[in-house]
């Protein structure tokens, strides 16, 4: 079992690699970030469960540092104010958790990346809708087919998987590629 499950996670990211185009997407998404955070800007992520737990691994890779001491980023996941979080959820809908957040923080020309395994879920395509209204970027962390998001977003970055640990693991991959194509550009050695 544990070597099934590992040469899995090998074989989708090989078929990851191999695809030009997911390549090109990852750069893009990255020049994004970059054009961003070098006007000013802000990088918000949102997801759920696993998808959360890998948006603020990502924020934190961003705003502390990835492999070298630099001045901070601005990148934040936007479910880690829990009292904001369980307000909304409780006084409108968990459908409109990160819309809100993103309409109170978001400006033209900032970044949300929206990670979502299936790309269809409701609250993470809601903060895309309200991203786009307010002229920011919008790329998605998908797997295969991209759901509603690859229907939405200016870049929707599609894992060729339809197992969520999978997806899961390669958006980490997909994140920490990110992350240092960031660093190294903003803040070259």
């Amino acid at each position: 079992m544990i070597k099934k499950a590992i040469e899995e996670s090998i074989r989708v990211k090989q078929k990851f690699l191999n695809d030009i185009s997911l390549l090109m997407l990852v750069k893009s998404a990255a020049e994004y970030c970059i054009e961003a955070l070098e006007q000013d800007g802000k990088i918000l992520l949102c997801g759920n469960g696993g998808s959360a737990s890998d948006a603020q691994h990502i924020a934190a890779e961003l705003s502390g540092r990835f492999q070298y001491d630099r001045k901070p980023l601005y990148a934040e996941a936007l479910h880690v104010n829990t009292s904001f979080l369980t307000a909304v959820a409780n006084d409108y809908s968990y459908d409109v958790v990160y819309s809100r957040m993103v309409e109170a923080a978001g400006r033209p020309g900032d970044v949300l990346i929206a990670l979502s395994t299936s790309g269809n879920s409701a609250n993470v395509v809601n903060a895309v809708k309200q991203a786009k209204k307010q002229h920011m970027i919008t790329i998605g962390l998908t797997g295969a087919g991209g759901g509603l998001l690859a229907k939405l977003c200016e870049l929707c970055i599609q894992v060729p998987s339809e197992n969520t640990a999978r997806i899961q693991e390669t958006h980490i991959l997909i994140g920490h590629v990110i992350c240092e194509k960031i660093e190294k550009t903003i803040f070259p050695q």
